[in-house]
């Protein structure tokens, strides 16, 4: 884990696309805005899991024979 020390309106750079900005710093808690192209997605940990864990929950209710179905779509389209 990489530890830096920022103030307000300091930021660091995640390769060349993602900025984090301290907006505010107030007792413990600490406000970031996240500057990223829209097609990466940012959530906050927590969230993320959730949809991670929905995931999984779904994935597996796909049944065998729905996948079929789809994939004959897929061939029909196609030809």
């Amino acid at each position: 884990m990489l530890i830096l020390t920022r103030k307000t309106n300091q930021s660091i750079m995640i390769g060349d696309q993602i900025e984090i900005v301290v907006v505010e710093v107030r007792g413990d808690q600490v406000k970031l805005g996240i500057k990223a192209p829209k097609n990466i997605s940012v959530h906050r940990s927590e969230v993320y899991k959730e949809i991670q864990e929905q995931n999984k929950k779904a994935s597996k209710s796909l049944k065998l024979e729905n996948i079929k179905q789809i994939e004959n779509l897929f061939h029909k389209k196609n030809q």
